[in-house]
């Protein structure tokens, strides 16, 4: 490189370089040089070991072996706060590339920002009134849930958070150099104090204390972050169509299941969700307080409009007469909240000058934008009550609308029992098109179906109990009810039902979960079956035209492999559509994607833009899971990043949709995703080694045994594969660098169409043409770059149980044919090629991550063979530096 040639990711390499160095500081000053020296010489070792160096391994294990627990855990710990340090460095440098492209005027907008994604639909033919009509209809909510594969504590959490603060500040050009030093002394002092906290949760959390720590991103991120993103949106919007959005309007939300997942996880109760919700309004509330009583100081104005005056009468300082009275409400709404929050009972005064609905308090607020706007204030009324007022339209009362979730067979054992208690025929005994004339015949009628006097096992009761809750909850803090493992039309009108018997007054729409292979290819007759009977239709009508289904990425990859399920993915969704569109309702899909590319993770805006052509509307949901939560929202700039390319990437899929694949590219895919499926299931279904294989060379059976989910690793006790959560199954395999469910059988289905010269024509053409099919080949050549079979192939030496001997050279033949059809179909040479940043983020982490995963098997090996405490949190530390040096692991 060039004296004058600029570097864009310098500053990146700088600041790795220099967190690293006050860590080493760090190291040494706490465990002492001899112990930093260790550190080096694993390191060195460990990349010896990797390039298959059997002295160097054992030389490795015998240094590990030698040493106490605790060094082995200082230098564990050493590796894993370097990577964690590393993901810092790179998340701000998102943010200084993204504020470096707004300060650049002259230059071009950043691909995917607001401006260049307007300018774009507006070249394409789009009308400005049409673009900002659909603007202003977009709904696109993003709903967090609580995964094992966050498994940073909340405290490390906050001290990450702060050093990205402390390198934001340091970027200030006017600072002296003696402030520079200050600084870097502060954000050292960080990482000391990170160093002697303790990483590890010592027990399983509470879904009420995971709740607490995941809505921490909306207090330190999202709640400022929205109101930026909406002033953004408004000035570029206005820029382009001469338009700006409505106050109501609200294209980005949000929606959670932390507290309301009780599939599996018999720790959500019915009392837990109640609490849960109120921990939300309280948070809500507590929020808006804060900002009313901000304004409230802000409007000392004393000339008011006439509907002011009218409500505050001769006040001197009338806005802040009527802000206190909204700022009482909320204090009101408040202590409502966290009387529920606590079990207990709030007091009559409280309730009855709580604000319960948000359109109550936007109806007192738009009183004071009104009198401003009426006595020649505009400008005032476009600060910090416009924010205000944009907040309540995405934030409402209660932060975040809570999801409740439950697996199917639950509502069918509970209606079973209930009409067995009353003399009907069994529920569970009929046949498919009997429950539903049995569900639909009581949604039609009117007599109560549940017994006063009813007796109940425990599952059963806790069932029932929840919709009692429902029925208590205010209606505005609650989302759908998403029934997991729905396979038949029953599974939805059976939900509807149990809502009509709880008293529930406002009904939750009732979001049906398609899942398995199996469930997916019969998902299109469920829907056309459930959009004809009358009670949803009904329901549809009611809400506005709009039905929602949700769809699986995770089992279905589990089920199937990567490739046939994403094509039996875009295929559902196809025919779901159609069905929909003929009968004139909205479908709106709920995309249940995780982190890791096996679970349908990746770039959400590139997510988006693949998806089938018509099948974007006005409104889409999309689940942000475990790390992804921090990755994509726990910095305000990559939030706003994350909100405007996923904004502009909906409105494009909407407007601009993509032409539908060519006959014979569809053909095509159907033939890869039969031989991917087979491949697939012949090594995870029919192979007598995988499972043994499996448990023994990855730590998927000690991922259970760390504290980091409430929720239990199987849905079931016992069994193979296919009783273990999708979560744990990508996450074990992540841990050994192999991450085989993310593209086995994908290499067999290539090669398979690669064989002659007409197959390999079509399908370069496919990879170059055809978004969903470019997309997919792009995540899975990042995924065979992150692939290390040498890695995996220490675990296997270390760990691999008698009589699995053939399996490890079998897949490991079967990667490399993977990653070589990959290269051929896309004609690339090597591996992200075209993808500068990734690939220099995973050659920088692989020196730290690689002795980790030496440590790691050596350590998993003794804690087998000697169980205790001390290797656990070395196992532990290994697991979190891992996951942290790989990212999007869950």
């Amino acid at each position: 490189m060039s004296e004058n040639t600029f570097d864009p990711h310098a500053p990146l390499r700088d600041d790795v370089r220099r967190l690293g160095a006050m860590l080493g500081r760090v190291v040494c000053r706490r465990e002492g040089e001899e112990v930093f020296a260790l550190v080096e010489r694993v390191r060195g070792l460990a990349k010896e070991a990797r390039a298959e160096n059997e002295t160097a391994l054992r030389e490795l294990r015998d240094i590990l072996d030698a040493r106490s627990h605790d060094t082995t855990l200082a230098v564990t710990r050493a590796f894993a706060h370097f990577l964690s340090l590393a993901n810092i460095a790179e998340q701000y440098h998102r943010t200084r590339r993204r504020r470096d492209y707004l300060e650049d005027e002259a230059g071009p907008p950043q691909a995917g920002s607001l401006d260049e994604g307007f300018a774009r639909l507006l070249a394409a033919g789009v009308a400005p009134e049409d673009l900002a009509t659909a603007l202003a209809e977009t709904e696109l909510e993003f709903v967090l849930t609580a995964h094992l594969t966050e498994v940073n504590r909340r405290t490390i959490l906050q001290r990450h958070r702060r050093i990205a603060e402390l390198l934001a500040a340091r970027e200030r050009v006017d600072l002296p150099p003696a402030e520079h030093d200050r600084l870097d002394e502060e954000t050292e002092r960080e990482i000391a104090i990170i160093w002697d906290s303790d990483e590890i949760l010592r027990r399983r959390p509470t879904p009420l204390e995971e709740a607490n720590g995941g809505l921490l991103v909306f207090e330190q991120t999202l709640w400022e972050a929205i109101p930026r993103f909406y002033r953004a949106l408004d000035a570029s919007l206005e820029r382009h169509t001469g338009r700006t959005l409505p106050l109501e309007a609200a294209p980005i939300r949000f929606g959670s299941w932390m507290g309301g997942d009780r599939d599996g996880n018999p720790n959500v109760t019915a009392d837990v969700t109640r609490r849960v919700a109120g921990l939300g309004r309280w948070m809500g509330c507590d929020l808006l307080w804060k900002e009313v009583d901000q304004l409230r100081a802000e409007l000392s104005l004393e000339t008011a409009g006439r509907e002011l005056r009218a409500r505050v009468g001769p006040e001197r300082e009338p806005y802040r007469r009527w802000l206190g009275l909204v700022r009482d409400r909320l204090a009101a709404a408040r202590a409502v909240a966290r009387a529920t929050l606590r079990g207990e009972v709030a007091s009559d005064e409280d309730r009855e000058r709580a604000y319960r609905r948000r359109a109550e308090l936007r109806e007192d607020l738009l009183v004071v934008r009104d009198s401003l706007h009426e006595t020649g204030q505009e400008l005032v009324a476009r600060g910090r009550l416009r924010d205000l007022l944009r907040r309540v339209a995405v934030f409402g009362l209660d932060l975040v609308r809570l999801d409740l979730r439950q697996e199917s067979t639950r509502h069918t054992d509970a209606l079973d029992a209930i009409t067995r208690a009353i003399g009907l025929a069994p529920y569970g005994d009929l046949d498919e098109a009997a429950r539903c004339a049995f569900l639909e015949s009581e949604l039609a009628g009117r007599r109560p179906l549940l017994p006063r006097r009813f007796e109940a096992d425990d599952e059963v009761t806790e069932c029932l109990a929840t919709f009692t809750a429902i029925a208590g909850i205010e209606r505005e803090a609650l989302g759908n009810y998403v029934i997991s493992m729905a396979r038949q039309a029953s599974d939805v009108l059976a939900v509807e039902l149990l809502q009509r018997e709880a008293g529930v007054a406002e009904s939750l729409p009732v979001v049906p979960l398609f899942e398995t292979l199996d469930d997916l290819e019969r998902a299109p007759r469920v829907v056309a079956r459930l959009l004809d009977s009358p009670p949803i239709r009904e329901r549809i009508a009611a809400r506005g035209g709009r039905f929602e289904v949700m769809i699986g990425y995770s089992d279905s990859a589990k089920d199937a492999g990567l490739l046939a399920a994403a094509w039996a993915l875009q295929r559902a969704q196809e025919d779901m559509t159609r069905e929909a569109r003929s009968r004139g309702v909205e479908l709106i899909f709920f995309h249940g994607r995780g982190g890791a590319v096996g679970r349908g993770g990746g770039p959400t805006h590139e997510a988006i833009l693949s998806l089938p052509s018509g099948s974007v509307g006005r409104a889409m949901r999309v689940t942000v899971q475990g790390e992804v939560v921090q990755e994509q929202l726990g910095l305000t700039e990559i939030a706003l990043r994350q909100f405007e390319q996923s904004t502009t990437a909906m409105l494009a899929a909407r407007l601009t949709p993509p032409a539908p694949p060519e006959d014979a590219w569809r053909s095509r895919a159907d033939e890869l995703a039969r031989v991917s499926c087979a491949a697939y299931r012949d090594v995870v279904r029919e192979d007598p080694e995988f499972v043994p294989y499996f448990r023994g060379v990855t730590p998927e059976p000690e991922l259970a045994e760390l504290n980091v989910g409430s929720r239990p690793a199987r849905r079931r006790s016992g069994g193979g594969v296919e009783s273990l959560r999708a979560i744990p199954w990508n996450f074990a395999w992540t841990q050994t660098r192999l991450l085989l469910p993310s593209w086995l059988g994908i290499g067999a289905a290539l090669e398979d169409a690669l064989a002659t010269p007409d197959g390999a024509t079509e399908l370069r053409r496919m990879a170059r043409d055809w978004p969903f099919f470019r997309s997919f080949l792009h995540l899975a050549e990042m995924v065979a770059a992150k692939v290390e079979p040498e890695v995996h192939a220490l675990y296997e030496k270390v760990l691999a149980p008698p009589g699995v001997s053939t399996l490890g050279p079998r897949l490991a033949a079967a990667f490399a044919r993977t990653r070589d059809a990959v290269l051929r179909t896309l004609e690339h040479d090597e591996l992200l090629e075209t993808n500068e940043v990734i690939r220099r983020s995973i050659e920088v982490r692989n020196p730290y991550v690689d002795p980790l995963n030496v440590i790691q098997a050596i350590v998993l090996a003794r804690y087998r063979e000697r169980p205790d405490e001390a290797t656990r949190d070395a196992l532990h530390v290994a697991v979190n530096g891992i996951a942290a040096g790989l990212r999007n692991t869950g």
